[in-house]
This record gives structure tokens, C-alpha cells and sequence, in this order.
């Protein structure tokens, strides 16, 4: 065998060593990266990615809170396989054993942890946004500045000032960070959801057209006034009565947005608040007032849209919840008598 021969045999002995290593270092590496880890002792672990942070800054978080073992590979999958792409800002909850794999497809999609905050019906604007900012979801004059703006309700009530009524009722989940622009414009959507889901088939199958304004003022009456919701369809034809006698409302709950309007609501109606010289105040004005006076929910839209068939002018409490309705004023004054006057005066006792 010459010498050259021998040398050659010798290379390619020690590429195919080489190969060899190369190859079994790659199947170690790719065995490391799908091997479950958790360093952390807690139940969970909470790990915040700020926005703008660089790839590499957030693998050597993730390896510094015990979610990744094996931060050079990490950077080399998401990088040579993976192509790099954009790993998602905000906070991210992991409770269990994951992969590098995993943990880096759970920040690509943007799985971040979300927080519930429930909005209850008939809540104002004001309400609405101290109750979102006491829950950690923003700032209370933000939201007022953004719930100022009738820009994403424009087209369905041109006359719409601000958002007050279109603010939609319901249980929500959103990450820590969320825009109060943001979360005020999911509200929203999710009152026009649920408007031409719901609402619109409604009016629509009797033949009527929908006069947006006048039927969410409408319904913000009713849920400030309705307890059961087989009984909003009864004060619903009450007002939609009292509308079509021209008759004036008298509604209390218009009398309360007007003092919380001007600042004077203190939880109690007086006889001198009744003649209030405000424009919400349906004892001195007739008709609607000027616009709604908190956020209906559902029950009360639809009550609102389809009045029952009663000729029902007034009703009064019953004290818990329920009510009792009358035709004439005389049947009412003797109802108010009864569970107005005679019960109170019986519990003084």
C-alpha cells in the first residue's frame, strides 16, 4: 500500500469519526431540548416578558426562572429551526413540566395569562371605569377619556355623545397590561355582538324598525328597575304605555343618574330632588330622557324590544325584588299604600 493511499485511508477514517461525533452530539442536543424541565419550586411560576426584549434576553429569563435547562440550545432551535419568529410581550404562568419546544411555542402564540373582571348590569361609565381600575385593569381617568368617545358607536347612534349604554354587561378576561382604549373597545364589540345576534332578529321579525337610541335608553331604565326577568317585559310595556299617552315617566332611576350627574347622590331620593331642573330627570321632563342612563344587559334590550302585550300603567315594589302593576291610578295609589306606607310602617314597629 503506497503512501499516499494510507494517508487518504487515514482522512476519511477520522471524517467519518468526526460525522459520527457531529451526528451523535446533534441527537444529544435534540434529546436535551425535548426533555420536560421544571427548576422552580413553586406551585407556579409567573414570568414577565417586557416588551421589546431581544430573543435571547427572554430564553436567558426563562432559564434564570427555572422554565428553561438549556438556554444555548434553546437560542439555537429558535433561531436555525424555528427561523426566529416574534415571541409575544406579557405575562406568562407555568405550572408544569414543558419542553424547550413548548415553552418557546406557548410565548410564539401568546398564551399569556388572563384575568376576569365582571361588569354587572346597569353600571354607568363612571362606575364602569372605577370598578375596572379597582380591579387592576388601567387607569380611572383613561377610561373615562376613552368611554368619552362615541367614535365606535357613531354609525348605530349618531347622537351618542359618549359610550354610556353601549358599554356591554358580561364577565371579561384580559392580560395585566391591556389598553383601557382596548378593553373599552372589546365592551363595545361585544354590545354590537350581541345586538345583531339577539336584538335586531327581534324587532326585525315584527316588522319594526330599530330606533337604536331610544330602545338601549329605554332598556337602562328597565334594568335599573327590574329584579326578575320575567318582569321586564312588564315594566317595559309600563314605559312604552306611559310613551305612547304621553304620560310622563316618572322614573326614579333618571332622578339618581341626574344627582350622581351633579354630584349630590347620597342614596336617597327627597321629595325636592323630584323637581330637579335637569334634563334626566323624567319628573320634570317628558319622554326619554336625553339618553341611557347605564348599561342594559340582554334581558333588558329584549324586554325593551318586545314590550309585553299589557296595558299596565304603573307598578310598585313589593320590597323584595318583585312587583306589583295597576291599570288605573287609583288601583296604584292603594298598592302604594299597601306595600309602601303599611309595610314600612309595620317594620318600624
Amino acid at each position: 500500500m503506497t503512501v499516499l493511499r494510507r494517508l487518504t485511508l487515514g482522512a476519511l477514517a477520522i471524517l467519518a469519526l468526526a460525522g459520527g461525533g457531529l451526528a451523535a452530539a446533534g441527537v444529544w442536543s435534540w434529546n436535551r431540548l425535548h426533555e420536560p424541565y421544571r427548576g422552580y419550586s413553586e406551585e407556579r411560576q409567573l414570568v414577565t416578558v417586557a416588551g421589546g426584549s431581544s430573543a435571547r434576553a427572554i430564553i436567558e429569563c426563562l432559564a434564570a426562572e427555572g422554565v428553561l435547562r438549556h438556554p444555548l440550545l434553546t437560542r439555537l432551535y429558535f433561531r436555525y429551526h424555528l427561523k426566529a419568529p416574534v415571541l409575544q410581550a406579557g405575562e406568562y404562568e407555568f405550572s408544569q413540566p414543558l419542553d424547550a419546544p413548548a415553552v418557546l411555542d406557548k410565548l410564539v402564540r401568546g398564551e399569556v395569562v388572563l384575568y376576569e373582571v365582571t361588569l354587572v348590569e346597569g353600571m354607568t361609565i363612571d362606575e364602569t371605569a372605577r370598578h375596572l381600575a379597582a380591579s387592576g385593569f388601567g387607569s380611572y381617568e383613561r377610561f373615562l377619556a376613552a368611554a368619552g368617545d362615541p367614535a365606535p358607536i357613531r354609525d348605530l347612534d349618531p347622537l351618542a355623545g359618549d359610550l354610556e349604554g353601549y358599554l356591554f354587561p358580561d364577565t371579561y378576561a384580559f392580560a395585566r397590561g391591556t389598553g383601557e382604549t382596548e378593553i373599552v373597545a372589546r365592551l363595545v364589540d361585544t354590545f354590537r355582538r350581541r345586538l345583531s345576534e339577539r336584538v335586531e332578529p327581534e324587532v326585525a321579525q315584527h316588522g319594526e324598525t330599530l330606533d337604536l337610541r331610544r330602545l338601549v335608553t329605554l332598556a337602562s331604565i328597565i334594568e335599573k328597575e327590574a329584579r326578575l326577568d320575567d318582569e321586564r317585559p312588564l315594566i317595559a310595556a309600563v314605559y312604552a304605555n306611559r310613551l305612547a299617552g304621553d304620560i310622563g315617566l316618572y322614573a326614579d332611576p333618571t332622578v339618581i343618574y341626574a344627582l350622581k350627574d351633579l354630584g349630590r347622590w347620597d342614596g336617597n331620593i327627597r321629595r325636592a330632588d323630584l323637581d330637579l331642573d335637569h334634563p334626566y330627570n323624567t319628573y320634570r321632563y317628558g319622554g326619554l330622557p336625553p339618553g341611557p342612563i347605564g348599561s342594559p344587559g340582554l334581558a333588558s334590550l329584549l324586554a325593551a324590544a318586545r314590550p309585553a302585550d299589557v296595558p299596565y300603567l304603573y307598578f310598585v315594589s313589593r320590597n323584595d325584588g318583585s312587583h306589583v302593576f295597576a291599570i288605573t291610578l287609583a288601583e296604584h295609589n292603594r298598592n302604594v299604600d299597601v306595600w309602601q306606607r303599611q309595610y314600612w310602617r309595620q317594620r318600624r314597629r
